[in-house]
């Protein structure tokens, strides 16, 4: 039998649901068409349902009351309540209440792991696949939406919006079998332009990032509650 996800993992499973949800509504724009029959309704009303059981899920936690917890609490009770809403609205409105959900949704996994550490400071437990602090970097980009990946004259390519992954990182996490390529599923680079391959978290992937974020921060490393600096606002990676 299948181990649950643990709160942290759901919300990083919520934010690729978030994910997907936003690559559909974008590609129902670009093609101008309307969702048949109603399948961008059904979607957020489905991610308005996982956000309120995710938030269960942390309630049932029982984690000792703080200003952390309750302000990721109220996170995710905005994101639910602006998922439902989104389905009174156009498609560009509604995509615009939702743009924003899959980066909060992993930085309310952040924030919940650094609660699970401070109530379970002696922790011993090793993740199951240890990730060097690159990897780490891009699997939180990846739980967030944030790269993508095309092809181009034969020549591999890496889009990010943050913090930069390199093409190499993406391969070792593929080898890895922690990402994988959704293809043709994300919007394109430019208009007009041929849509691109979401770049997106496996099963052992949400795992390891999680026990990455769960685990106490190295020696000498920043915090792990602080996401990736961003460096560009977007970045492209050309592989050699």
């Amino acid at each position: 039998m299948a181990t649950p996800p643990t709160p942290v993992e759901r919300l990083l499973l919520l934010a690729d649901q978030y994910v997907q949800h936003n690559d559909m509504l974008d590609r129902l724009l670009r093609s101008g068409s309307q969702a048949e029959p109603d399948t961008d309704v059904a979607s957020a009303q489905r991610l308005a349902y996982a956000t309120r059981t995710a938030i269960k899920t942390i309630l049932d936690e029982r984690l000792f009351e703080s200003h952390e917890l309750s302000d990721t609490v109220v996170r995710l009770q905005q994101l639910a309540f602006l998922s439902g809403a989104s389905t009174e609205h156009p498609l560009p409105t509604a995509r615009m209440l939702t743009s924003l959900a899959p980066e909060a949704t992993v930085g309310c996994a952040d924030r919940l792991a650094g609660e699970i550490r401070r109530r379970r400071w002696n922790t011993t437990d090793a993740p199951v696949h240890q990730v060097s602090p690159t990897q780490r970097t891009a699997l939180w980009e990846i739980a967030c939406g944030n790269v993508v990946a095309t092809s181009s004259l034969g020549r591999q390519y890496v889009h990010c919006r943050d913090a930069r992954v390199l093409i190499g990182t993406l391969r070792s996490l593929e080898a890895n079998d922690l990402v994988e390529r959704v293809p043709q599923s994300a919007s394109p680079a430019f208009v007009g332009g041929p849509l691109q391959d979401r770049v997106r978290l496996t099963s052992a992937g949400t795992t390891a990032l999680a026990s990455a974020l769960c685990l106490p921060p190295a020696a000498g490393s920043p915090p792990a509650t602080t996401p990736p600096t961003p460096v560009s606002t977007r970045t492209a990676t050309r592989s050699r």
